[in-house]
């Protein structure tokens, strides 16, 4: 269990942040920067669950994903360990398969309602829909972010999987909101030629 008493400490003072193994970094390195990127998708998403039933599916679903990504934080904080590697232990939060799993489960039962692509889709079809395009494209920036971080640092390559598989489900999820309002905005082009 987290317990904060005190929000300041003045260890970052002097640019750098600490990691989980207590190791301190600078705070403008990639691992950093897509530690930061994923926190803002994350508030994101919690902009776009203002705009929904607190009582519904969506809600729900992207309920769990806040809290995913707070792990994937964590994990992405924390290094490889000796012994275990990237592999999940007592002493690190670590994505594991079954989350990943469960999002391409909601992706699939979300998809097999929507009618097939027939262009790209133009961000809008609703409030909580536009919203939730706004996290999905800042979680493409967190992916790109921790593809960078990796090329300096061995990350999980499960965490990786996960932001992928994230910008995915919200996707399918903005479509399964924008049907239930008039249905998708499809891109046209050069319609203003």
């Amino acid at each position: 269990m987290v317990k904060l008493n005190k929000i300041y400490t003045r260890t970052g003072d002097r640019g750098t942040t600490g990691l989980v193994d207590g190791s301190r970094i600078a705070k403008s390195a990639p691992l950093m920067q897509a530690v930061g990127d994923v926190d803002e998708a994350n508030s994101a998403i919690g902009i776009a669950v203002a705009a929904l039933p607190a009582d519904g599916d969506e809600a729900a679903m992207l309920a769990r994903i806040q809290n995913e990504l707070f792990d994937l934080g964590a994990d992405l904080a924390t290094p490889a360990d000796a012994e275990h590697g990237f592999g999940p232990h007592d002493m690190a939060l670590r994505i594991v398969p079954g989350q990943i799993e469960r999002l391409e489960a909601e992706i699939d039962a979300m998809n097999a309602a929507l009618d097939p692509l027939r262009s790209f889709i133009l961000p809008g079809g609703g409030e909580a829909a536009a919203r939730l395009h706004l996290a999905r494209a800042v979680t493409r920036r967190a992916e790109r972010s921790a593809v960078a971080a990796g090329a300096d640092r061995a990350l999980n390559p499960l965490a990786l999987a996960y932001l992928n598989r994230l910008s995915d489900h919200l996707f399918v999820l903005t479509r399964h909101l924008s049907a239930a309002a008039g249905g998708d905005i499809l891109w046209k082009p050069g319609a203003t030629r």
